[in-house]
């Protein structure tokens, strides 16, 4: 699964009919959408930037040949992968081109699954292409990307595309650092309410005192300023977003004013005679299972079911440990940049610390650790606690639960599917679950 959800469809080219008419069948018992054509130079007008799948060409034919179609596809858009089709005598040829930026070559005669099993990991390849590209757009301007190509981030990211169009109130949570600002950026901005305004409302800072005049405005008169209250954040959010992050600290007299807003769309400010109408869409975000709040007395229930539309949660690095690599390298080059500095290289100490750290400020931390490296501030600026020394028993028991996350992880919770993945009997897999902690229920909804 890619955040990218377009077809994709395989473009085949070759003058030999029969060839191309068995090709064609291949694919369509395989299940891949294809379009067949005879000349290369027929395939360019259905090649633009934003092109979703892949193109497989003969290198012999009259006219262009296919390594002239690949560098015409080349100069359209460098990553769409292209496959050749060599005759015997052709391979040499085919391998230079491999190494100048072909996706694969088959040479004749190739079998079918060999065929469908190339075309399978190009069309894999653009897909990631373009959830990289999306996501890069996405996040323009927003210090913290949603990196990583783990199954719960590449899920996130998914839903978050698909959320953004459907215009409905959503509860994320996640931990501290994990990026739930983010993810309200990114819900807006994929949204037909782009163009209106993203209003972000910390709940936890704001007073009790002045929280009612600061949410839903006042048309009162200021007596030290004779001016005429102030609109609010929800009235300025109108046609737009608004985002309530720390929502679990909001006070419950604030919490029942908020409850009309959610469910009539209207707001009235302090001191008006009348509510108004208000046009927007609410993503609400907490670091605690606010279900807890509700059971805890702290937060009005009829208030969470009525945020609680969709929720999505954001897992933390620790469940997620193969992002992390990733995730970091983003951040030294950013750092990098923004730094000016040049040259600088990855030790032991920062490896063992990638590894054995749990990263309890999650992304934040990271972000923070990686600009710590770039500036050659000491092992521990910029994160939550120096580096630890652990015994080689310490260090094996740390990459064990390391891989039973990622498997939980990459099998949604599934543990028959674990089972089968890590090659581990039922109660083995309870055992070291329950030596590390880890709670399978906490990676079914990832």
């Amino acid at each position: 699964m890619t955040f990218f959800t377009g077809n994709q469809t395989v473009l085949f080219v070759d003058d030999d009919a029969q060839l191309r008419e068995a090709n064609r069948q291949t694919f369509d018992l395989a299940g891949l959408a294809v379009d067949t054509f005879a000349e290369a130079s027929a395939v360019l007008p259905h090649i633009t930037p934003d092109f979703t799948g892949i193109l497989i060409t003969d290198i012999r034919m009259p006219g262009m040949d296919g390594l002239q179609l690949r560098a015409a596809i080349h100069e359209i858009d460098p990553e769409i992968p292209v496959i050749l089709i060599t005759g015997h005598a052709d391979v040499d040829m085919a391998v230079r081109a491999l190494k100048d930026g072909a996706f694969d070559f088959l040479p004749k005669p190739f079998a079918a699954d060999h065929l469908v099993g190339s075309a399978r990991r190009g069309l894999a390849h653009r897909a990631l292409v373009l959830d990289n590209r999306r996501l890069r757009a996405a996040v323009e301007e927003i210090d913290s990307p949603l990196v990583g190509d783990s199954q719960p981030m590449v899920r996130l990211r998914e839903t978050i595309a698909q959320l953004a169009q459907a215009d409905i109130d959503v509860l994320v949570e996640g931990e501290t650092g994990t990026g739930k600002e983010l993810v309200a950026h990114m819900l807006h901005r994929q949204s037909r309410r782009r163009g209106g305004a993203l209003v972000a409302v910390n709940c936890a800072a704001l007073p009790q005192q002045l929280a009612e005049a600061e949410l839903f405005g006042t048309d009162m008169v200021d007596p030290a300023s004779g001016k005429l209250g102030r609109p609010g954040r929800i009235r300025a959010a109108h046609r737009g977003t608004l985002f309530l992050d720390e929502i679990d600290t909001m006070h419950p007299a604030v919490q029942a004013k908020l409850l009309r807003v959610v469910e009539e769309r209207e707001v009235q400010p302090l001191g008006a005679s009348a509510p108004e109408p208000v046009d927007l869409r609410i993503i609400a975000a907490t670091k605690t299972d606010l279900m807890a709040a509700v059971r805890g007395g702290s937060f009005r229930e009829d208030l969470y079911y009525r945020l609680h539309v969709v929720k999505l949660r954001i897992p933390p690095l620790r469940e997620r440990r193969a992002d992390i690599p990733q995730t970091f390298a983003y951040f030294l080059d950013e750092a990098a940049a923004k730094l000016g500095v040049d040259g600088f290289r990855i030790d032991d100490r920062v490896r063992h610390r990638l590894i054995e750290h749990d990263w309890p400020g999650n992304v934040r931390e990271l972000k923070n650790f990686a600009y710590s490296i770039i500036l050659d501030l000491p092992a521990d600026a910029g994160s939550s606690g120096a580096i630890t020394e652990m015994t080689l028993s310490e260090r094996l028991q740390r990459f064990e639960a390391m891989v039973i996350r990622d498997a939980l992880a990459q099998c949604r919770g599934d543990i028959a599917r674990t089972m089968q993945i890590l090659g581990l009997p039922r109660k083995t897999l309870y055992d070291k679950m329950a030596r590390h902690g880890i709670i399978p229920r906490t990676f079914r909804n990832s």
